[in-house]
């Protein structure tokens, strides 16, 4: 079954309104017939995978990143999310790599900030 296109869009809205008001789950549930009907769209799997984050479900929103990183390799938000999902594992070196490929793209202070987080973090680690 086919989704009407003003319909997915308006789904997709109302998804995006659902995870900007922390509503992940909602915000997945509303979220499902868009991404039945647009797998391969960047922007559906970047708001999918920030409601996979906010809901803990921390592999679900690993993937969809990747798979946002696959489709658009210069998503500077796809590797930011993608390190701050990385850390959220205490995967440390790998959201290091992201966190520092998001940073070189895009020095934006939320990411020259998380990128320092997790360089302490490894620094407090090796210390120990």
């Amino acid at each position: 079954m086919t989704e009407e296109p003003g319909n997915t869009f308006e789904a997709f809205r109302h998804a995006e309104s659902l995870v900007a008001q922390r509503r992940p789950l909602d915000a997945l549930a509303a979220l499902a017939p868009v991404l039945d009907a647009e797998p391969n769209a960047p922007s559906v799997q970047l708001l999918a995978g920030r409601a996979y984050l906010g809901s803990a479900q921390l592999r679900r929103a690993e993937q969809a990143f990747l798979r946002v990183l696959e489709l658009d390799p210069t998503d500077h938000y796809a590797r930011f999310a993608l390190g701050k999902t990385l850390q959220r594992q205490s995967r440390l070196p790998e959201a290091q790599t992201q966190l520092r490929i998001a940073v070189a793209m895009n020095p934006v202070p939320e990411y020259q900030e998380a990128l320092g987080e997790v360089n302490a973090r490894i620094s407090v680690e090796r210390d120990r």
